[in-house]
């Protein structure tokens, strides 16, 4: 009975603690948050952040959802709305992001997406170790573009049962001419060997784009403007080429055996200074002819 009675403490101890590193998140609403410290990398300390919706009960189903590019989980109706549908909810803020960013990390940089292959690990553990058996990953822009590619290289993940794709960034949204076919392969073979080097610096003007989100624009969302930022960033040829990377080898056929749900706009918009009321009926970043092209080459279940 002894062993037994410590057996049951030392279980419960393990339950409070691991109920213990989750914190009331900034979303409110019961949404809660926790940072998970990972191995240093070449730019200092790094730590990703999983976002969930307190698990229901006689639940074994859960997504986790993937954000994009200069970009956080704020979307709290998505996880809302997935709960209601007798779903477990959770969110990454990847590292250098959102809720993940810290001071001495270039924002949303990276080297090779493969370097987010330690937060999706990460939290997959956790969402099982929480009692889920059956889990599907959704990732918008370029989240699609990283959960694609690491399922690619994780091929028969235990408890992936499905992959939700929201506008995924399979290609660059340049044509089929000089841009596409010569200047971001170029850009890319020189962020290999010099990743820093700014390509683009942050806009001047608040972009149209930005003002199709936000609610005190013509908007429909709030969020955290150092999180998400309606100017934009620098773009680093290091993370051209981490893009390009992974971009060309999924554009060749991932062969991933899951179901795809490939969902995108059904027409683009091409971007202008001047506001126009189509930017909030189109996609304003991606070519959604690019999207379902490779989005069909992932798998033979889409």
């Amino acid at each position: 009975m002894k062993r037994l009675y410590l057996s049951l403490m030392g279980c419960l101890s393990v339950c409070l603690s691991a109920i213990a590193q989750y914190q009331p998140d900034i979303l409110g609403d019961g949404y809660q948050c926790r940072t998970l410290q990972l191995a240093n990398d070449y730019e200092g300390e790094v730590v990703t952040t999983l976002v969930r919706k307190p698990p229901l009960p006689e639940t074994d189903r859960a997504l986790l959802y993937v954000h994009g590019y200069n970009d956080y989980f704020f979307q709290k109706e998505l996880g809302d709305s997935l709960n209601a549908h007798g779903y477990n909810f959770y969110a990454l803020d990847l590292r250098k992001y959102g809720r993940s960013l810290r001071p001495h990390q270039d924002a949303f940089f990276c080297k090779d997406l493969s370097e987010y292959f330690a937060d999706l690990d990460t939290a997959l553990t956790i969402i099982r170790q929480e009692g889920n058996r059956e889990i599907f990953l959704m990732g918008h822009s370029t989240g699609g573009l990283i959960t694609s590619y690491y399922l690619y290289h994780r091929k028969g993940l235990p408890g992936v049962q499905g992959l939700i794709l929201n506008s995924p960034f399979l290609d660059w949204n340049a044509g089929e001419g000089w841009m596409e076919n010569y200047a971001f392969p170029l850009v890319s073979l020189i962020g290999y060997c010099f990743p820093t080097w700014t390509v683009q610096e942050a806009g001047q003007q608040f972009s149209p784009y930005a003002a199709s989100l936000l609610r005190s624009h013509r908007g429909e969302w709030e969020f955290n403007e150092e999180w998400k930022r309606p100017y934009g960033h620098p773009i680093r040829a290091g993370w051209v080429h981490a893009i390009h990377s992974a971009q060309q080898t999924l554009q060749e056929g991932a062969g991933l055996t899951c179901p795809i749900l490939l969902l995108s706009s059904d027409h683009s918009v091409m971007e202008e200074q001047a506001w126009d009321d189509r930017y909030l009926a189109g996609d304003l970043v991606l070519d959604v002819n690019d999207i379902q092209q490779y989005g069909r080459r992932l798998g033979d279940r889409v």
